[in-house]
C-alpha cells in the first residue's frame, strides 16, 4: 500500500487555507485510482476539519505535528504522546521569562480541544484568539482556569525571533521535549511586500516522541503501508521526510526543508503538489 501524506497551511492548501479546485479534482482522481492519503498537520482537528470537508479524508489524520492521531473511522483518537505537568509548567517558565504569551493546546476528558491562554498582550495575540475562536471553533479560556488534570499537546506562542531563539535553547537539552519555529504565514507575505516591520515567529513545543515521523511509522504498522509520498514546507516536517520513501517540498518551502526533499515542485498557491500528483501518477 501506499500512502500519500500531506502538510496541510503552506503545502496542500492554497493561501487562503483551501483546497483549490483543481486540487480537489487531483484528490478524485487520486480516489478513482485507489491511491490512498492522510494529512499530517499542525492544526487541531477542529481547524483542519474545515478545508477537508467534502475532500475524502477517511484514513488517520496525524493533528499537532504528530502529538495525536485522529481515527475518523472510529471518531476517536487512537494514539496520542502527551506533555507531563512539570514538562508543561517548564515551558512555560520558558515563555514567561522571554515575554511569550502561552496558548496550551488541551484535550478534554470527553476528547475535545480546548485552548487556555495567558493575558493577550499584542494585536497580532488578539487576531489568533478570534482566529482559533471564530474560524477554528475552540473553545478558548484563561490560563487561570485550566484544570490540573488536563491532557496537554503542546504550547504555542507568537513573538520576536530572538525571543523565540532563546526559548528554544532553554528547551534544547530536554530529551523529552521539541521545539518547532516559523516565521508567521502572513507576516512572511508582508515581509515579502518589503515592508519595514520585524517578522513575527511562532514557535511550538511538544513531547519529542510526538512528531509527524514517528506518527508515520505508528501508521505503517497500524494501516500496513509499505511506501510512503510525503509533503511539507517547515521544519515540523522534517522527522516526515526522514521517516517518507519519497519527499518532497514546495517552492515556498523553508530552506532545510529545501534542502531535505528529493524534489522541489510548484508553490503551494499554485497547485504545485497537485500538479505534481498528476504527474507523478499519471492521473491526466
Amino acid at each position: 500500500m501506499t500512502l500519500v501524506v500531506f502538510d496541510l497551511d503552506g503545502t496542500l492548501l492554497d493561501k487562503t487555507s483551501r483546497v483549490s479546485p483543481y486540487t480537489a479534482d487531483t484528490l478524485s482522481m487520486m480516489r478513482t485510482r485507489n491511491i490512498s492519503y492522510t494529512v499530517a498537520t499542525g492544526r487541531t482537528l477542529q481547524a483542519a476539519e474545515p478545508p477537508l470537508r467534502d475532500h475524502h479524508f477517511t484514513l488517520p489524520m496525524i493533528l499537532k505535528n504528530g502529538a495525536i492521531i485522529w481515527s475518523p473511522a472510529e471518531e476517536r483518537y487512537s494514539h496520542y504522546h502527551l506533555l507531563t505537568r512539570e514538562e508543561m509548567w517548564h515551558v512555560l517558565a520558558a515563555f514567561t521569562l522571554n515575554e511569550l504569551t502561552p496558548f496550551v493546546f488541551a484535550l478534554q476528558p470527553v476528547q475535545q480541544h480546548v485552548l487556555f491562554h495567558g493575558p493577550l498582550k499584542s494585536r497580532s495575540e488578539h487576531k489568533l484568539v478570534d482566529l482559533f475562536e471564530a474560524e477554528r471553533h475552540l473553545p478558548l479560556a484563561p490560563l487561570t482556569e485550566m484544570p490540573d488534570d488536563i491532557s496537554v499537546i503542546n504550547v504555542f506562542s507568537l513573538g520576536g525571533a530572538q525571543a523565540v531563539e532563546r526559548v528554544q535553547a532553554s528547551i534544547a537539552d530536554e530529551d523529552h521535549l521539541v521545539a518547532y519555529s516559523g516565521i508567521a504565514v502572513h507576516e512572511r507575505e508582508m515581509c515579502e511586500q518589503a515592508t519595514k516591520e520585524p517578522a513575527l515567529h511562532w514557535i511550538d513545543i511538544h513531547h519529542s516522541m510526538g512528531s509527524k515521523g514517528n506518527a508515520i511509522n505508528h501508521l505503517r504498522s497500524e494501516l500496513e503501508i509499505e511506501h510512503v509520498i510525503a509533503f511539507g514546507d517547515g521544519d515540523n516536517d522534517l522527522s516526515m521526510f526522514h521517516s517518507a520513501s519519497e519527499c518532497y517540498a514546495p517552492a515556498n518551502a523553508d530552506s532545510r526543508i529545501l534542502e531535505a526533499a528529493d524534489r522541489v515542485i510548484g508553490h503551494h498557491d499554485e497547485d504545485g503538489v497537485a500538479h505534481f500528483l498528476r504527474e507523478r501518477f499519471e492521473l491526466g
